[in-house]
């Protein structure tokens, strides 16, 4: 589920040292790499030299007086978000992984490896990525469209139609299918960049706000559903996850891909399937005495991030101090990424509960999409300086307005105008995490002088 590019110069990335080699799957790439976690997300660089070059020559290109006003005017609109040296970060880095899961081992790759041969091989891989990904937002705009207050599967209300189930539960494995086939395409052309991986991950970090509103309508608020509040914190449970494998990459170089992330996409595409057949009703009743399916769903994500994503996580990291391969020694640089998530979560919970009408009782799927883009954002910046080896920023721009606009929800000022504010909020944050996206995105491609969805090369003439 899935910000990926690609590159000029072409790259296969060495093994990764002792289990990391074992990433995904045991038949090494001719570059003498494990093709496992690394066909997940494409990846690869340049070296310093030739990056210097071909940004000299991208930069020339586009101060040239051939240069129509209106694509530079179009070029100023966006930002340069990476730094100089993130950019030599860049041109350094090299991918390292680790995946043990065995559904995704001995099932899910077999699997892909079948598909990725159908694939015509003009066909780019961040093409791929991002077509996934708007798999996960047609399902959320259409569950919203049916579904948008999260009423349709209480008693007494209308239900989705159940075209739209068996419809989410195909395009969640086609978009679950199309991020496993990815970065195997990447390899298969020798398309392999670092950008790839941003794409990638980037749009990982926020499609978590998409599939998790859109399994929350299966259940619903309601007496025989999850409560909105309830969910809220479930929405932070699948975050906190997310990002607990980006700190492990930021702290031991090794991205460890988490097992709850394959288990729930198969999970989640099933249960659209069977809520098709046997319809919501079938989800009001009990599993055994008082405890429900909804009950269920609440344990099952929240055991995934707190029982084993984040024991796992600290072990991982453990493991690393005491081998002394810990890329940061202090503990502030150590837990330094996690400084903008908690400080969004006490805002947006802040929020929340000072909220003079409820809001997240009136408006939740729009609290829900604020809080997932923006979550998206910090996460992204939070990448970019994990795969340049950089250090990360301590705050992101977004929380400075939301503090001002937590204290007028707890000064009352906003009381009339409240759901106003936020669906502006939302729309500012959704534009800004937009623009920061499609700027790195083009930033990078024109650094490695490529096309980010095309395997054609830029001409240099």
């Amino acid at each position: 589920m899935s910000v990926s590019l690609m590159e000029c110069s072409y790259f296969h990335p060495p093994a990764a040292d002792g289990v990391a080699a074992k990433a995904r799957q045991s038949h090494p790439s001719p570059g003498g790499a494990s093709e496992g976690a690394a066909e997940r997300s494409h990846h690869g660089g340049l070296s310093a030299g030739g990056g210097a070059l071909l940004r000299k020559t991208a930069s020339l290109v586009a101060r040239s007086s051939f240069a129509s006003p209106l694509a530079q005017q179009v070029a100023m609109a966006f930002y340069e978000y990476v730094t100089p040296e993130q950019l030599t970060g860049f041109d350094k880095y090299k991918y390292s992984a680790v995946d043990s899961n065995p559904l995704s081992v001995y099932v899910m790759h077999p699997f892909w490896n079948s598909v990725v041969k159908i694939l015509p091989t003009w066909l780019a891989p961040n093409l791929i990525t991002f077509t996934g990904f708007m798999f996960l937002v047609l399902n959320f705009l259409m569950l919203a469209f049916y579904d948008f207050d999260f009423d349709a599967s209480g008693q007494g209300h209308t239900h989705v139609p159940t075209w739209v189930w068996v419809a989410a539960g195909v395009f969640n494995f086609i978009a679950y299918t199309l991020d496993g086939v990815d970065g195997k395409q990447a390899r298969r052309t020798s398309s392999s960049t670092p950008l790839g991986e941003l794409f990638d991950h980037g749009l990982d970090s926020w499609a978590c706000i998409f599939f998790v509103s859109t399994v929350y309508s299966i259940f619903g608020r309601g007496n025989t559903g999850v409560d909105v509040l309830t969910l809220y914190y479930i929405l932070w449970s699948v975050l906190f996850s997310f990002i607990l494998s980006h700190w492990e990459k930021y702290n031991t170089g090794v991205l460890f891909l988490p097992w709850g992330y394959d288990i729930s996409q198969v999970t989640i595409s099933v249960v659209y399937i069977i809520t098709a057949v046997v319809g919501v009703e079938a989800w009001y009743k009990p599993i055994y005495g008082n405890f429900y399916y909804r009950d269920l769903f609440t344990v099952m994500i929240l055991g995934c991030a707190f029982v084993v994503t984040l024991p796992m996580s600290l072990y991982n990291v453990f493991k690393a101090y005491r081998s002394n391969s810990l890329k940061h020694s202090s503990l502030y640089e150590a837990f330094l990424p996690f400084l903008s998530p908690v400080i969004l979560f006490l805002l947006s919970t802040l929020w929340v509960c000072l909220s003079p009408n409820d809001i997240i009782q009136q408006q939740p799927r729009i609290f829900y999409l604020m809080v997932g883009t923006a979550f998206a954002n910090v996460t992204c910046k939070l990448i970019v300086c994990q795969m340049s080896n950089t250090r990360c920023q301590p705050l992101s721009w977004l929380l400075l307005p939301m503090v001002l606009l937590v204290l007028l929800v707890a000064s009352g000022v906003l009381k009339h105008s409240e759901g106003l504010v936020l669906h502006v909020w939302t729309g500012l944050v959704l534009l800004g995490h937009i623009h920061y996206g499609v700027s790195v995105v083009r930033q990078l491609s024109a650094h490695f002088h490529i096309f980010p969805f095309s395997l054609k090369k830029p001409s240099t003439d």
